[in-house]
C-alpha cells in the first residue's frame, strides 16, 4: 500500500483571503519569466490559492450533500467526482514531475482520476464507485492545498518556467482547475434547482432591455497568425504551440452575438421541427434530446424563462442565446435560406481576423476587462450590446463562440509528456473549436491563443455569431495518425513482421493462454496494453478482456479498432517521405472478438478496486516503465483468481527518467552483491505466486524507418497464483 504524503512543514507560506483576493479583479495567469525567484513564488502562490478558493466557493452553491451525488446529466459523473478530480490531477502530475514522492490517498486518486470528458473509454458505471462523503473530499482537498503551498515555498525554482521545468506542472494544475471552474459551473447549471442556493460570489448580471437588431459589419481582408513559440512567457496547453498562417478574404460578420430575441425567430419559425436545417449528427442529437428550443430556456405560465447557474429568471431577450454547435449551425442554415446569403459560423481563422480587425486588447493584471470575461463583471451573460470592440461587440467574452473548425494540430505540434491526453483524443474531427471565452473563462481560457474544443452536442457557456463569407472549404481531418510514437506502436502491434520475428503482443497472448491450460478462461487483464493487440488476441480465448493503459493516446487506437475495425497511420520511410498503412481487424482474424474487449485508462500502480477476478494478467514491457514497480507487483495478486496466471515480460531496461533508482527492483548492487530483476521479482511476488518455469526470452523488433530497426529481447516469466 502506498504511504500517505506528509510534507515537512518547517517552511511554508501562510495566506489569507485578503492577501490573494485583494486585487479588484480575479488574478490573471502569471508570467513565467522574471529575475526575482522569491517574488515569483509569491505570485504563483497567490494565483494557486485564489483559484483553489474560487473552486471551493463554486461548490458552495450546492445546498446540501444530495447535490453532490445526484448526476446533473447521465453522461457525466456526479459533482462529487469533479470536486475531488482537480486535487487528484495535481497529485498525479506532481508525482510524474518528481515534486512529491508519495500519494495523499491512493483510493481517491484512482476514483477521481478518469471520467471527465465523454470519451468511449470512460467508465461511468455507477456500480464501480463507492463515493466518499463531502467532508472527506473537502479534507482531501485541504491536504492538497497544504502540500502545494509547501512545494511553492520550498521546491527549487529556476526561471523561466518552461516545459522541462518541474514547476510547469504546478501552473498546469492551476490552469486545469480554472477549466473545471467553468465546466463544473455548467454541470451546476444543469443540476436540479431545488438542490442549489444563490451565493454572494456568484451573482448574475441584473440589467436587461430590448434586444438590438443585428446587422452585418464589413470585415476587410487580412493575414492571421496563430501559434505560440516555446519561449512564450504565458502558460499554454500543447495545442497552442506551433505555427499557422492564413490569408483571409473580406467577409461580413454579425455586429452582435445572436441574442435570445434573434434566436426566438428561428424557434417560432419551426426551426427545430424542420429537419432540412440540421446536419445528420445534429438530427441524431435533436431526436435523442427531444429538443424544440434551447436547453436553458423554460416555458412557464409567465412566458419564457432562462435558467442561470443557481436560479431561474424572466427571459433577458438581449442576452446571447446559449446553444450547442448543432443548434447554432441549424440557425445559420435557416438564416441562409431566409436571406439568400451564404450565412454560416466563422472559422477559427476568421475569428482571429475579427480579433485583429476590432483591435481587441489582451487582458492586463491591473485593469478590469473591457469585456464580460474572467469573472470581472458578473456571473452570467450580459446584453449583447454592452461591450463594444471597435464596430463589433463581444469579440471576446460573454459566451464562447462556436466555429466551423474541428480542432487540429498546428505545424510543429508536440504532445506534452506529462499530459499526453489533453488534446490528442480530440483530433478526431468531432470536436469543434470555440473562441473568445465566456463570462467565467479565466486564466489561460481568456487568452487569444487559447484553443478549446468540445463535442458538438456539448453545452458550455457558449453561443455564436454568424458570418457571410466564401463557401466553406471542408477542413481536412487526417485519415492517418501522424504522431511518431503512436505510429510506431501501431506498426509494432498491427503491422508487418521484420527479420522473421513474430508479432510480439500476439506471441505473449499465446504464451499466457498456453500456460493457463484447460483452467477457466472467463476474464483477462492486459495491463499496459498500449494500442491493444494482445487484448484482441486474448479475446480469442477469454469471455472478456480489459485493456488498461496510462496513456489515452495509446488506448484511443484500440478503441478505434474495436468500434470501427480499421486504423490508418503513417510511418517514416526516409527523410520527409512517409508510407501510409491501413490495418483492419478482419485481415487479422480479430473482428469476431472485438465486442469482448474494452479499453480503459488507468494507472497500473493504483487501479480501481473493481478490476479483479482475472484468470490471466498480462503485463508486457511494463514494470521498467512504472514509477513504483514494487507497488504494482505487491498488489497484483489481489486482481488474480487462485490458480490464475501472471505473465510479466520486460527487457529490464531500467531508466531514471521512468523510475527513480531507489525504486528499481533489479539491475542494481545491494550490499556489494548483484541483484537481477528476476531476483527482485521473486522477492516481491514470492509470497503469493510460484514461478511456473524458467524464464524465456522473446524477441521483438520495432521499426523506426525503412532501414532502421530496434531488435530487443524481452524476458518472459510466468507466475501462478497460490
Amino acid at each position: 500500500m502506498c504511504n500517505v504524503y506528509t510534507p515537512n512543514m518547517s517552511k511554508t507560506f501562510e495566506y489569507n483571503k485578503g492577501y490573494y483576493m485583494s486585487a479588484e479583479q480575479y488574478l490573471r495567469t502569471p508570467l513565467l519569466t522574471g529575475d526575482n525567484v522569491d517574488a515569483k513564488r509569491l505570485e504563483i502562490a497567490a494565483y494557486f490559492n485564489a483559484t483553489f478558493e474560487r473552486y471551493e466557493s463554486l461548490f458552495e452553491t450546492l445546498a446540501d450533500d444530495q447535490a453532490y451525488y445526484q448526476k446533473s446529466i447521465p453522461l457525466r459523473h456526479p459533482l462529487i467526482f469533479y470536486y475531488g478530480h482537480t486535487a487528484t490531477f495535481f497529485v498525479n502530475k506532481l508525482l510524474l514531475a518528481g515534486l512529491i514522492e508519495q500519494r495523499i490517498d491512493p483510493k481517491f486518486e484512482s476514483m477521481f482520476a478518469i471520467g471527465v470528458d465523454e470519451m468511449s473509454w470512460d467508465d461511468l458505471d455507477d456500480a464501480h464507485y463507492d463515493w466518499p462523503t463531502v467532508a472527506e473530499v473537502h479534507a482531501y482537498r485541504q491536504q492538497l492545498k497544504t502540500i502545494v503551498n509547501h512545494i511553492i515555498a520550498t521546491a527549487p525554482l529556476e526561471l523561466p518556467i518552461n516545459w522541462q521545468n518541474p514547476w510547469w506542472t504546478i501552473i498546469m494544475g492551476i490552469e486545469h482547475e480554472q477549466i473545471h471552474i467553468e465546466t463544473s459551473s455548467v454541470l451546476i447549471r444543469q443540476q436540479d434547482l431545488d438542490l442549489l442556493q444563490t451565493h454572494a460570489a456568484w451573482q448574475p448580471w441584473t440589467k436587461t432591455a430590448a434586444a438590438p437588431t443585428n446587422e452585418l459589419v464589413a470585415i476587410s481582408s487580412g493575414t492571421v497568425n496563430l501559434g505560440k513559440a516555446t519561449d512564450d512567457p504565458i502558460y499554454g496547453w500543447d495545442n497552442e504551440y506551433g505555427s499557422h498562417q492564413a490569408a483571409i478574404n473580406a467577409f461580413q460578420a454579425s455586429k452582435f452575438l445572436v441574442s435570445n430575441q434573434e434566436f426566438l425567430t428561428f424557434v417560432e419559425a419551426g426551426g427545430y421541427e424542420d429537419d432540412e436545417y440540421w446536419l445528420a449528427e445534429g438530427l441524431q442529437w435533436k431526436a435523442f434530446a427531444k429538443a424544440n428550443h434551447p436547453t436553458f430556456w423554460h416555458q412557464s405560465a409567465q412566458g419564457w424563462q432562462l435558467r442561470l447557474m443557481t436560479e431561474m429568471i424572466a427571459m433577458p431577450w438581449d442576452w446571447p442565446a446559449e446553444v450547442n454547435y448543432h443548434e447554432a449551425k441549424a440557425f445559420c442554415n435557416w438564416q441562409a435560406k431566409q436571406t439568400g446569403l451564404s450565412v454560416r459560423l466563422p472559422t477559427e481563422d476568421e475569428w482571429l481576423r475579427l480579433y485583429d480587425f476590432a483591435e481587441v486588447e489582451a487582458l492586463t493584471a491591473t485593469q478590469q476587462a473591457s469585456a464580460n470575461i474572467h469573472c470581472d463583471h458578473a456571473s452570467s451573460p450580459c446584453p449583447v450590446n454592452h461591450f463594444a470592440h471597435g464596430s463589433l461587440y463581444d469579440v471576446i467574452g460573454n459566451v464562447w463562440q462556436w466555429t466551423e473548425t474541428p480542432i487540429y494540430p498546428l505545424a510543429g505540434f508536440e504532445v506534452h509528456p506529462l499530459y499526453d491526453d489533453f488534446t490528442m483524443p480530440t483530433f478526431d474531427g468531432r470536436h469543434n473549436l470555440f473562441k473568445g471565452g465566456s463570462w467565467i473563462s479565466s486564466g489561460n481560457e481568456s487568452r487569444k491563443a487559447a484553443r478549446y474544443a468540445f463535442r458538438k452536442h456539448f453545452f458550455q457557456h457558449a453561443g455564436f455569431r454568424y458570418v457571410v463569407a466564401d463557401e466553406l472549404e471542408e477542413h481536412a481531418v487526417s485519415n492517418y495518425e501522424n504522431d511518431k510514437m503512436l505510429s510506431e506502436y501501431a506498426e509494432f502491434h498491427y503491422g508487418d513482421s521484420y527479420y522473421d520475428v513474430a508479432n510480439f503482443p500476439e506471441t505473449l497472448a499465446n504464451i499466457a493462454i498456453k500456460a493457463l491450460g484447460d483452467k477457466p478462461a472467463h476474464k483477462a487483464l492486459d495491463i499496459g496494453c498500449a494500442v491493444g493487440r494482445a487484448s484482441f488476441e486474448l479475446a480469442k480465448h477469454f469471455d472478456h478482456v480489459t485493456g488498461i493503459d496510462f496513456s489515452a493516446r495509446l488506448i484511443n487506437l484500440g478503441v478505434q479498432l474495436a468500434s470501427q475495425g480499421v486504423i490508418r497511420y503513417s510511418i517514416a520511410d526516409e527523410g520527409e517521405l512517409m508510407l501510409h498503412r491501413e490495418r483492419r481487424l478482419d485481415d487479422l482474424g480479430l473482428a469476431a472478438v472485438a465486442s469482448k474487449v474494452e479499453f480503459l485508462q488507468g494507472d497500473a500502480c493504483n487501479l480501481m478496486p473493481h478490476f479483479t477476478g482475472y484468470d490471466v494478467v498480462l503485463a508486457a514491457n511494463l514494470i521498467d516503465r512504472l514509477y513504483d514497480p514494487s507497488l504494482f507487483l505487491s498488489s497484483i495478486h489481489q486482481r488474480i483468481n487462485t490458480g490464475g496466471v501472471l505473465l510479466i515480460a520486460s527487457p529490464y531496461t531500467w531508466l531514471e527518467e521512468h523510475t527513480k533508482k531507489e525504486n528499481w527492483i533489479g539491475g542494481i548492487k545491494k550490499d556489494g552483491e548483484n541483484v537481477s530483476t528476476l531476483d527482485g521479482l521473486k522477492n516481491v511476488l514470492g509470497e503469493h505466486f510460484e514461478l511456473m518455469q524458467a524464464p524465456q526470452q522473446v524477441p521483438f523488433v520495432i521499426r523506426e524507418t525503412s532501414r532502421k530497426f530496434q531488435h530487443t529481447l524481452s524476458d518472459v516469466t510466468l507466475w501462478i497464483k497460490k
